[in-house]
C-alpha cells in the first residue's frame, strides 16, 4: 500500500512540474531542451533569454552584455549551440574578442569549421592574448588536420599561460589524440 501511495505522489508532483511549466508562459520554447543536465537553463523561444534570478524567460534586451555572453558561453559549453548562437546574437557589442570566440566554438562544434575559424580570426585581431581563442583555434586545426598550425596554436598558450593552465592542457590533449570531450 505504501508503495501505491508513493507512485501516487510522485505521480502528483509530476503533474504539477507539467502545469508548472506550461504556465510558463509564452517566453518557453516547446522544446526537448528542458533544463538539460548540469541545471543549465531552459530553452527559452528567440529573442528570450532565461534569467536566472527571476527563473523565467526575459527578453533578451533586459540583459546586460556580459549576462548574454555568460549565458551564450555556458550553452555553448553544455553543447546547446544553436541555442548559444541566438544568445550571443542578442550581444549589443559584436565586437568583443570573447563573444566572437564563442560563436567561433558554436559554428565550429556544428561543424562549420571556416565559419568557426574566421570569427576565431575576428576575435585575435581585438585580442591577440585570448588564451581561449588559441585553444579553440588549435583544437579547430587539429580536427581539420592541420597539425603544424595546432602546434603552433600551443606555443602561442604556452606563451600566454604556460603549461599548467587549462587551455594548454587541453590543446595539448588534443593534439595527442585525446580530445575532451
Amino acid at each position: 500500500m505504501a508503495h501505491v501511495s508513493l507512485l501516487l505522489a510522485r505521480a502528483s508532483l509530476v503533474a504539477l512540474a507539467v502545469s508548472i511549466a506550461g504556465a510558463a508562459g509564452p517566453a518557453f520554447a516547446n522544446s526537448s531542451g528542458g533544463s538539460g543536465s548540469g541545471g543549465s537553463a531552459p530553452a527559452c523561444k528567440p529573442g528570450y533569454v532565461y534569467d536566472a534570478n527571476k527563473q523565467t524567460c526575459v527578453k533578451s534586451s533586459s540583459m546586460n552584455d556580459e549576462q548574454l555572453y555568460q549565458q551564450g558561453r555556458d550553452l555553448a559549453l553544455a553543447g546547446r549551440y544553436e541555442e548559444a548562437l541566438g544568445v550571443l546574437a542578442a550581444v549589443r557589442n559584436q565586437n568583443d574578442s570573447k563573444v566572437l570566440t564563442m560563436v567561433g566554438y558554436s559554428h565550429r562544434k556544428l561543424g562549420r569549421f571556416d565559419k568557426g575559424m574566421a570569427y576565431y580570426q575576428q576575435a585575435l585581431a581585438i585580442d591577440p592574448n585570448n588564451a581561449d581563442t588559441r585553444e579553440y583555434l588549435g583544437e579547430a586545426y587539429v580536427e581539420t588536420g592541420r597539425m603544424d598550425l595546432a602546434k603552433a596554436e600551443l606555443a602561442n598558450v604556452e606563451a600566454l599561460c604556460g603549461t599548467e593552465c587549462e587551455q594548454y592542457e587541453d590543446l595539448a590533449a588534443a593534439i595527442a589524440g585525446q580530445p575532451d570531450e
